[in-house]
């Protein structure tokens, strides 16, 4: 079941994506759907994402109807490695009494990140009975593209003794200047230098902006420009070093694919992209920019370095935990039935990021 979607902009300001209401009427929809799902299919489970109350508080007359009415129901709440700072964390959670709802409410929490590289446990001074409550998962392994590296240098046109770099914002909202940074960046080369770039600017980025990147890039014969790939682990596959920002999707690509990157996060309204890929670098696995340090030169030296490295082997890799999704089911079958058993039950999952109600039978 599909939620009406709300979205943030670049200061946290909630809005209606589509309908044209305020944002407390489209949370109020949200929750009398959720809540009307519940009550109907009566869930074994719910998953819920990131926020244990869901967005602006949508989740509270469910959990209340639940635990009045349907104790058994099982309730898990599912976290990114990293949320913000600590103490922006910390403070938000206490604010809008996040501890208090995962100790009355919730069995477990799962976490899609690893302790050695961020404890949300111990960042975010969760009390012993939630500590209890958590497990890490690891990261999300990502899928091989569909395409062959071979099939992807013959359709970008890349010599065999040309390199590829991939340049990524991700959903572009605020990827212009990283890749007008990039395009600079080119201008400064020497013509020994065999580089082709594939820019995918993305389908966020505002159009006028994306005109703008496709005018300065046509001045390059060895620069290609999209606007979207559903297929982007093919490129990225493909390509010898990455230029990305920090979201945990794009990082999992990166590490999934072993691929050498330059990165440079986001730094608001959150930290989280930036703490990421700042834990990540001191584990050894890319390189980062912080966006106040960001010029073409050093961008463009940095994604250099990159390439000429001999080896497109990260051995810090092999220390990452890349199975998350396979244990969050293990996870899930042993809270529901005690053991891992087969596929008899019906969840639902909750998802306050990407604002949908999903059944999955």
């Amino acid at each position: 079941m599909k939620l009406p979607c709300l979205g943030r902009s670049d200061t946290g300001e909630l809005s209606a994506k589509y309908l044209r209401k305020d944002p407390q009427e489209v949370t109020k929809l949200r929750s009398e759907i959720i809540r009307t799902a519940v009550v109907n299919f009566e869930p074994d489970l719910i998953l819920v994402d990131k926020k244990p109350y869901g967005l602006q508080g949508e989740l509270k007359s469910t959990l209340t109807y639940l635990k009045q009415h349907f104790p058994v129901t099982k309730l898990v709440l599912l976290l990114r490695d990293i949320l913000d700072a600590p103490e922006v964390t910390i403070k938000d959670w206490h604010q809008n009494d996040y501890y208090h709802a995962l100790q009355s409410y919730y069995d477990q929490i799962l976490v899609v990140g690893m302790p050695e590289i961020f404890d949300i446990t111990k960042e975010y001074r969760f009390p012993i009975s939630l500590s209890k409550k958590t497990k890490f998962c690891g990261y999300i392994r990502r899928e091989y593209g569909h395409k062959s590296t071979q099939l992807v240098r013959q359709e970008l046109k890349v010599k065999s003794k040309e390199k590829l770099v991939l340049v990524t914002p991700g959903g572009g909202g605020d990827g212009y200047y990283l890749v007008e940074t990039y395009l600079q960046g080119l201008t400064q080369l020497s013509a020994k230098h065999k580089i082709k770039s594939l820019i995918i600017s993305g389908t966020e980025m505002p159009q006028d902006r994306t005109q703008e990147l496709s005018q300065i890039a046509q001045q390059f014969s060895h620069v290609q420009m999209s606007e979207f790939t559903d297929d982007i682990a093919s490129y990225m596959e493909t390509a010898d070093a990455v230029v990305c920002m920090g979201g945990y999707n794009t990082i999992c690509e990166v590490i999934s694919l072993s691929k050498r990157a330059v990165v440079v996060p986001r730094i608001k309204p959150v930290q989280e992209q930036w703490i990421r890929a700042q834990k990540m670098t001191e584990f050894g696995l890319f390189k980062t920019i912080h966006p106040s340090k960001l010029t073409s030169q050093y961008l463009i030296n940095s994604v250099l370095e990159q390439l000429e490295r001999n080896s497109n082997y990260l051995p810090a890799v092999a220390r990452i935990d890349l199975n998350a999704l396979p244990r969050i089911q293990e996870y899930i079958l042993e809270l529901v039935f005690g053991k891992v058993v087969g596929d008899c039950t019906h969840f639902f999952i909750i998802n306050s990021t990407k604002k949908s109600l999903i059944s999955v039978n």
